[in-house]
């Protein structure tokens, strides 16, 4: 049952809605504009607000359900640990040639269903640092940080040793990011130029 839940949690993660909403209503590849990133972030530079909106409902309904699961089988399984293995096929999904987003709007859902209070701390650091600095990458790895911290004040070892691993993931997958902001290539939300990346629907009822 536990390998199962893990197969199932994967292949959620792996819908890649970004990827499905740019080619049946824009008729492109998501990841071959702007950011090449297929998450709601990029779906709202290149495809606009209402595809955005629905790109980031359907990532983290994907994580909330994964994380979900176990708890309506009613295995002991951590929800967590299960949610997880949605973000990992979110950010590696096999239906897109392991092409996938950066973790966290899938991740948000997970941490919707497993723990309120965890979700309230990371997510409060992705607004305050992105509002702050003005770059998303930035916002996204305090996640990671927020949550590692959050860890040290719950029982037990097992989430410290989880989400030191998922830091290591959220650097390795703003990797681009990360080259860009040392090269001062970064470009803010505020950067005017982003509008450039806009790419109009096929025709003007799609208009997002």
């Amino acid at each position: 049952m536990t390998i199962l839940l893990f197969v199932i949690s994967y292949l959620l993660g792996s819908i890649p809605t970004a990827l499905i909403v740019g080619r049946f209503a824009f008729n492109i590849d998501i990841r071959e504009h702007g950011s090449n990133n297929p998450g709601a972030t990029n779906t709202l530079r290149v495809l606009g607000k209402k595809a955005a909106i629905l790109v980031l409902l359907i990532d983290v309904g994907k994580g909330a359900l994964a994380a979900y699961l176990p708890i309506v089988i009613g295995t002991k399984i951590d929800p967590l640990l299960i949610g997880l293995v949605a973000v990992i096929g979110h950010c590696f999904p096999i239906f897109a040639g392991f092409r996938g987003g950066k973790a966290i709007a899938t991740t948000a859902g997970v941490l919707l269903v497993t723990n309120m209070w965890m979700f309230a701390a990371a997510y409060f650091a992705f607004f305050f640092v992105t509002f702050v600095t003005k770059y998303v990458f930035l916002g996204s790895l305090s996640v990671g940080f927020a949550l590692l911290i959050f860890s040290f004040f719950t029982p037990g070892r097992e989430h410290e040793l989880i989400f030191s691993i998922f830091i290591l993931l959220l650097i390795f997958l703003h990797r681009s990011n990360i080259y860009n902001f040392l090269h001062q290539l970064e470009p803010k939300i505020n950067d005017k130029r982003l509008k450039d990346d806009r790419i109009p629907p096929k025709n003007n009822s799609k208009r997002a």
